[in-house]
């Protein structure tokens, strides 16, 4: 787990984030973590994280890929604020077992564990591919791709990443719009997978592109499917894919 932490110091940290995010930061003071992206003025994502509020200023635990770019963007936005935003290093420990004393539970889902700052604890042996694949979780980098990614096609509400009443904040518009329509068309669920095949491949639906397979895991996978065009037996490469579209309400 390559994981980065950004310090965000100064007077109002949290109001400075508050209309960056997607997430509301008033639950910072009655949970201590935030789960929760940046996405660009179009509403799409750039970065998730964790928001974690430490002393007097608020930990940003990003994985280590996006870090880099997501302290330029909150820069742009920093302006003349009495803000500093600092790479540094905070060791950063999860586990699925008992939790050590001082440990966040993991807001996205309860099966994800907990997660613990400033201790370095070793690795409990939690397979997280195959939970992330059991509840549908998707990962930075895999599945959650910047400036393609939209939050609420990869579950964001479901995983308590969005909050659609706090405000406005940057691409909060695109995602209000998407949160009002009766259904998604697209969007990341998980599917029964009979063999393998490479992150990205292409699910065929007859002769239709119906999606992209991403992370397997003991014959499950997250897979980004077209509603309109998946059917309950596809096949990626030589994988096949099984799906079984929710009940419609009557």
């Amino acid at each position: 787990m390559q994981r980065a932490i950004i310090q965000v110091s100064g007077p109002e940290p949290t109001k400075f984030l508050q209309g960056l995010v997607s997430n509301d930061l008033g639950r910072l003071a009655r949970d201590g973590i935030v789960y929760a992206a940046m996405l660009s003025p179009q509403g799409k994502y750039l970065a998730d994280f964790f928001l974690v509020a430490h002393q007097d200023s608020i930990l940003i635990d990003v994985a280590e890929g996006v870090a880099d770019d997501l302290v330029k963007r909150l820069s742009l936005y920093k302006l003349r604020a009495p803000i500093t935003l600092e790479r540094i290093a905070f060791p950063v420990s999860r586990g699925t077992g008992p939790a050590p004393e001082g440990a966040l539970a993991d807001p996205r889902h309860p099966a994800l564990g907990w997660r613990a700052y400033g201790v370095d604890l070793p690795d409990d042996g939690t397979d997280w591919d195959a939970l992330r694949v059991a509840h549908c979780v998707p990962e930075t980098g895999i599945e959650l791709i910047p400036n393609e990614t939209f939050i609420l096609e990869a579950g964001f509400d479901r995983l308590h990443g969005v909050d659609f009443r706090k405000g406005c904040y940057v691409g909060q518009e695109v995602t209000a719009r998407m949160q009002h329509k009766t259904a998604l068309r697209k969007g990341f669920v998980t599917v029964s997978i009979v063999g393998s095949a490479p992150i990205g491949t292409d699910i065929m639906a007859g002769e239709k592109v119906a999606g992209q397979v991403f992370t397997q895991a003991d014959g499950k996978a997250i897979a980004y499917l077209r509603f309109d065009r998946a059917l309950s037996h596809m096949n990626a490469a030589t994988a096949q894919i099984l799906w079984e579209a929710p009940a419609q309400p009557a």
